[in-house]
């Protein structure tokens, strides 16, 4: 069983996102459509962040209706992984008492109520999870609960949002082509230096100069994958190595907690990237 995140408090306010491109358009111009939609892009690019930002636009912002800003729910995060079934998604029946009760799942709260449903790394989840959506993302936008014999319409605000990440993929656990052309797909990339820097700088509250040491090195270590390096680093770590800076730690051992240490268990690359971080880093002379 699954707790979704209902990202309630979080949307009284706008939740902080730095466009990089268009996505903010296209996934405006595809929920006025509500047409379903995929983000592809690398791990802690922004993805799940440009999503709580897209439903407070979308249910929290003077341009919403009153239905949508009266929505108790407007987002129900899922973090899927292999053992997330149907049967978590949709609902259970459970026992209280001396009575067994349906309990609906996040997404059959989200179809019923009009909100966004994001199911986060897609591929992670059992294939009945991801065959149990496909009657959602056509223009049936149903979702079949085979436990009540019920078939339930979607809200007309419902809009199912997925994302997974291509490059760390395997060919076992690619997403299927019969899935993949039922959305809209946006891409996503690590942001540019500059505006790398303003994002750390705004997360972390850490001074405009090392916050853009830090996107340098972000940017460094992702070339690093032109040269058999498979991951880059996100800039949820490069947010976290600024935090711990602003809590005193030196810089050069911020990045190897939160940077070297955490994108590899190898000693040779974990020593390539603090090769890197030293350049931009240096340890100060004695």
């Amino acid at each position: 069983m699954i707790n979704a995140t209902r990202t309630t408090a979080a949307l009284e306010a706008a939740p902080y996102y730095l466009p990089v491109g268009d996505e903010v358009e296209l996934f405006t111009a595809a929920y006025e459509q509500r047409l379903p939609i995929l983000l592809k892009g690398p791990t802690g690019c922004g993805k799940t962040r440009f999503v709580e930002y897209m439903a407070y636009q979308l249910f929290r912002s003077a341009h919403a209706t009153d239905a949508q800003q009266a929505l108790a729910y407007p987002l129900q995060t899922i973090a899927c992984h292999e053992d997330l079934s149907a049967t978590d998604l949709v609902g259970r029946y459970l026992l209280q008492g001396d009575e067994t009760v349906w309990q609906d799942g996040p997404l059959t709260r989200a179809v019923k109520e009009g909100s966004i449903c994001y199911l986060d790394e897609i591929v992670e989840a059992r294939k009945d999870s991801t065959v149990l959506i496909h009657s959602l993302t056509d223009h049936r936008r149903i979702l079949p609960i085979e436990k009540r014999g019920l078939i339930l319409d979607a809200h007309p605000d419902f809009l199912l949002v997925i994302s997974y990440n291509p490059g760390y993929q395997n060919v076992l656990k690619d997403l299927k082509t019969s899935t993949r052309q039922r959305f809209v797909a946006i891409d996503f990339d690590y942001p540019s230096v500059s505006t790398e820097t303003e994002i750390i700088a705004h997360e972390s509250g850490i001074e405009s100069t090392l916050a853009g040491r830090l996107a340098e090195l972000g940017a460094a270590v992702r070339n690093l994958r032109d040269h058999g390096f498979d991951e880059g680093v996100s800039t949820r770590l490069l947010i976290y190595a600024a935090q711990m800076m602003v809590s005193g730690v030196e810089p050069l051992r911020a990045c190897d907690v939160a940077i070297c240490r955490a994108v590899s268990d190898d000693t040779e690359v974990q020593a390539a990237l603090t090769a890197v971080a030293t350049t931009l880093f240096p340890t100060p002379p004695a």
